[in-house]
């Protein structure tokens, strides 16, 4: 096992896995968001209280897991990257940032459309909306710091510093609902005891998380493989790969 981990950290492997791995994540990809679409669309039942609005829930759910899973990924990378001197952590960290931003204004978008009718507003400054959107400022002041320093290894040293400092986002988002009086809703499907939602529900949405995250997983791997030759692009491998 600590082989194949000392692996990852050599960019020409991790360039050939990844391209190995890349056409059957996307097909798995597109095999789970058909199936998760279909289900969530044709064979999920409306909402007793929200009617067909309940739809909308296979979009943000997803989107928003998949914003804190995202950016937890970049802080262990970042971790990783600063303690063992891991160059590819460094990519990985990098290419997560691109990914959890788009996922989080998902989030963002796709509640807001759902709190109109719901709620009657687009926006309230509730504690889990509020610290949804301060997780976008970190994915944004991430990418923006990253850009704003020309040398590469101080770039990579600086964004991880903010990466693993943003990390205490996290719980407050997750724990929000908890902790004070919000109109979010609290968790349906995160308990310890049965998930407060009917299975009729529970599977179209489960199979959307599944799409989203291989989505992921897919995306990951492709941005990590362009970083790849960016950062190697003087390395004789990556020379001899432009050639052919």
């Amino acid at each position: 096992m600590w082989l194949w981990f000392s692996r990852l950290g050599s960019p020409k492997w991790f360039y050939e896995l990844a391209g190995r791995w890349l056409p059957w994540t996307w097909a798995l990809t597109v095999l789970l968001f058909v199936a998760g679409s279909a289900l969530a669309l044709l064979f999920s039942p409306p909402d007793y209280q929200q009617g067909e609005t309940v739809r909308i829930m296979y979009l943000h759910v997803p989107a928003a897991f998949l914003s804190m899973a995202c950016y937890l990924t970049m802080a262990i990378a970042s971790v990783i990257a600063l303690v063992w001197r891991m160059k590819m952590a460094f990519a990985v960290a990098r290419s997560c940032a691109p990914i959890g931003a788009a996922m989080t204004a998902l989030a963002l978008f796709t509640g807001a459309v759902w709190g109109k009718p719901i709620w009657g507003t687009w926006w309230e400054w509730d504690a889990r909306l509020t610290s949804e959107l301060v997780l976008l400022f970190l994915y944004l002041g991430y990418i923006a710091l990253h850009e704003s320093i020309s040398e590469q290894s101080q770039a990579d040293r600086a964004a991880a510093v903010l990466a693993i400092v943003g990390v205490v986002n996290l719980p407050i988002i997750h724990f929000s609902v908890d902790w004070w009086n919000t109109l979010h809703q609290g968790a349906s499907i995160s308990r310890l005891q049965k998930p407060a939602i009917d299975a009729s529900m529970l599977w179209p949405l489960f199979t959307m998380l599944a799409a989203f995250f291989a989505f992921f997983a897919a995306s990951l791997m492709s941005r990590v493989r362009n970083e790849i030759l960016k950062r190697e692009a003087a390395s004789r491998w990556v020379k001899a790969l432009v050639k052919a």
